[in-house]
C-alpha cells in the first residue's frame, strides 16, 4: 500500500514538472515572438523607405520608369502608405499614364484623406482626362486644407474654363458652327490634353468643315493609344466618307459599332452612307442607258440623303449638270456645277462642264473665266484649246453678229442669207416705207438698214465669211470692206419685174415698184 502511494506520488511530480517545462516554453515563444515581431515592424518601414528613397533619386534624373519600380516596391512593402501612393501618381503622370495615376490618387487620399498632394494630383488627373466637375471638388478640398494654394487656385480657373469651353462647344454643334466647336475645344485641350471625348468632338467637327486630313491625324492618335475607341473608328469612317471612300468608311462604321454597338451617330452614317451609293449607282446605270429624266431625279434624291458630305455630293451636282445639259436645261445646269464648285473648289470636272454650259449659252466672258481657271490648274494641251476657242469666241462675240444683224443661223445657206437680206433691207429701207416717221426714226433705220447691208457683203463673199468665221477682224486683214448700202440694195432689187429705188440726195431714199 505504500509502494502504490510512492509510485503514484511520483507520477504527480512528473507531470507537475512536464507542465511547468510547457510553460515555461510556452512563455519564451511568445516573448521571442513578439521581439520578433517587434524588429520586423522596425525593419519593414526602413526597407519602404530606401525604395522611395531610390524611387525618388530616379525621379529627379526623370527616370521615370525607374522611379516608377522602385515606388511599387515601396507599395508592396508597406501598401497602407499614402505617400508612396501619392509619389507612384506623380510618375505616372510624368509617363502620360493619367488613369492609373488617377487610381494611385484616389487611393492616397481614401488613406489619408488630409493629404492635400494627393487631392491636388487626383484633381490633376481628373482635369488631364477632362472630367472637370470632379476636378473641381479635388481642388476645392485641396483649398479646404489649405487655402492659400495658388496651384488648387488656378487649376480650378482652369476646370471653371473647360465646363464653359464645353457648353460653348455644344451649342455650336446644335447650330452647326463646326469651326466654334473646334475652337473650344482647341481652349479645353490645353488643359485636358488626354482627353479622348474632346478630341473625338474635334475631329468631327474638322471632318463635317471638310478637313480631312486633320481629322484623320486626331483619330489615328487616339487609335494608336486605343485601338478599341468607338468614337475614333466612327471618325475615321466619317473621313473616308466624306472623301468619297463609301466601302472603306462602311467597313469602319460596322467595326465602330461591334466596338460600341449603341453607337447611333456610327450606326446613321452607315446607312446614309449605304443609301448614298445605292441611289448614285442607279443614277448613273439610268444615265448610261439615256434615261436623262430619271437620272435627273435619281441623282436629286441623292443629294437629299446627307447634306454634309461635300465631296460626294459636289460630284451628285455636277451628274446633274451633265444630264441637265443633255436635256437642254442649260441655266439648270450652270447653277448646279456652280453649287458643286461651291462645295469642292478644286472640281475641275464641274469648272469644264460649266464653262461648255456657258458656250453653249454664249455666256464667253464666263466660259474664258472658267477655262483659265481650269488651265491655271491644269495645263493639258486639251484644256489650252478649250481655253483658245472660248476667248475666240469672245472676240468674235464682240464684233457685229452679222447673223443676228440677217436673223440666220451660223450654218445657213447662200439662199437663206440672201432671202434674210431681202427680207432685212425691204424693213429697214429708209424710203417710203419710212417717210413719215419722225427724223430720229428715219436715222435709226437709216442706221439698221446700212448694218444690213455690211452683213450682206460679207456673208455672201465665201472669203470674208470664211474669214468672219474665224474669228478675223476683216479690216485688220487688208480686206475691202468698202460697200455702199444703196448700191447693194439697187444691184439686188434691179433687174426686170424687180423693184427701183433711187436717192434723191443723202439719207433721202424713194423706190417704186417696176
Amino acid at each position: 500500500m505504500d509502494g502504490c502511494l510512492f509510485v503514484l506520488c511520483l507520477l504527480e511530480n512528473f507531470l507537475a514538472l512536464i507542465y511547468f517545462i510547457y510553460f515555461f516554453f510556452l512563455l519564451f515563444f511568445s516573448v521571442l515572438s513578439s521581439y520578433c515581431v517587434f524588429c520586423l515592424c522596425d525593419y519593414l518601414p526602413r526597407e519602404a523607405e530606401g525604395y522611395k528613397e531610390q524611387g525618388n533619386a530616379f525621379y529627379i534624373k526623370k527616370d521615370y520608369s525607374e522611379a516608377f519600380n522602385y515606388y511599387t516596391k515601396a507599395i508592396d512593402v508597406c501598401p497602407k502608405n499614402a505617400s508612396y501612393y501619392g509619389n507612384r501618381a506623380a510618375t505616372l503622370m510624368m509617363l502620360s499614364r493619367y488613369r492609373e495615376a488617377l487610381e494611385d490618387s484616389q487611393q492616397a487620399v481614401r488613406l489619408d484623406d488630409t493629404f492635400m498632394k494627393g487631392h491636388l494630383r487626383e484633381g490633376k488627373c481628373h482635369l488631364l482626362l477632362g472630367n472637370a466637375m470632379a476636378a473641381s471638388r479635388c481642388f476645392q478640398k485641396v483649398l479646404e486644407l489649405e487655402p492659400d494654394n495658388s496651384q488648387a487656385q488656378q487649376e480650378l480657373k482652369n476646370a471653371e474654363s473647360i465646363l464653359e469651353y464645353e457648353r460653348m462647344a455644344e451649342i455650336g454643334f446644335e447650330k452647326r458652327d463646326f469651326r466654334m466647336v473646334v475652337f473650344c475645344m482647341d481652349r479645353a485641350l490645353e488643359s485636358a490634353s488626354a482627353c479622348h471625348r474632346f478630341k473625338v468632338l474635334k475631329a468631327e467637327c474638322l471632318a463635317l468643315l471638310g478637313r480631312y486630313p486633320e481629322a484623320q491625324s486626331v483619330a489615328s492618335d487616339i487609335l494608336r493609344m486605343d485601338s478599341t475607341n468607338g468614337d475614333a473608328l466612327y471618325v475615321r469612317g466619317l473621313c473616308l466618307y466624306y472623301e468619297d471612300c463609301i466601302d472603306k468608311a462602311v467597313q469602319f462604321f460596322i467595326q465602330a459599332l461591334r466596338m460600341a454597338p449603341d453607337h447611333e451617330k456610327a450606326r446613321l452614317a452607315c446607312r446614309n452612307a449605304k443609301a448614298l451609293k445605292a441611289k448614285k449607282e442607279e443614277g448613273n446605270k439610268a444615265f448610261k442607258e439615256g434615261n436623262f429624266e430619271e437620272a435627273y431625279e435619281l441623282y436629286s434624291e441623292a443629294l437629299t440623303i446627307d447634306p454634309n458630305n461635300i465631296k460626294t455630293n459636289a460630284k451628285l451636282y455636277c451628274n446633274r449638270a451633265t444630264v441637265g445639259s443633255k436635256l437642254k436645261k442649260l441655266e439648270q445646269a450652270i447653277e448646279d456645277c456652280t453649287k458643286a464648285i461651291k462645295l469642292d473648289e478644286s472640281y475641275i470636272k464641274a469648272y469644264l462642264r460649266r464653262a461648255q454650259c456657258y458656250m453653249d449659252t454664249e455666256q464667253y466672258e464666263e466660259a474664258v473665266r472658267d477655262y483659265e481657271k481650269v488651265y491655271q490648274t491644269e495645263k493639258t494641251k486639251e484644256h489650252k484649246h478649250l481655253l483658245k476657242t472660248a476667248q475666240l469666241e469672245l472676240k468674235k462675240s464682240k464684233r457685229k453678229d452679222y447673223y443676228k444683224v440677217l436673223g440666220v443661223d451660223k450654218n445657213a445657206t447662200e439662199d437663206e442669207i440672201k432671202k434674210a437680206y431681202r427680207k432685212r433691207a425691204l424693213m429697214h429701207h429708209p424710203g417710203n416705207r419710212h417717210s413719215g416717221a419722225s427724223a430720229e426714226v428715219q436715222k435709226e433705220e437709216e442706221k439698221k438698214f446700212k448694218e444690213v447691208g455690211e452683213a450682206f457683203t460679207v456673208l455672201s463673199d465665201p472669203k470674208k465669211k470664211s474669214r468672219y468665221d474665224s474669228g478675223h477682224d476683216l479690216e485688220d486683214d487688208d480686206m475691202n470692206m468698202d460697200f455702199d448700202a444703196n448700191n447693194i440694195f439697187k444691184a439686188f432689187f434691179s433687174g426686170p419685174g424687180g423693184f427701183s429705188f433711187e436717192a434723191s440726195g443723202p439719207g433721202n431714199f424713194f423706190f417704186q415698184f417696176g
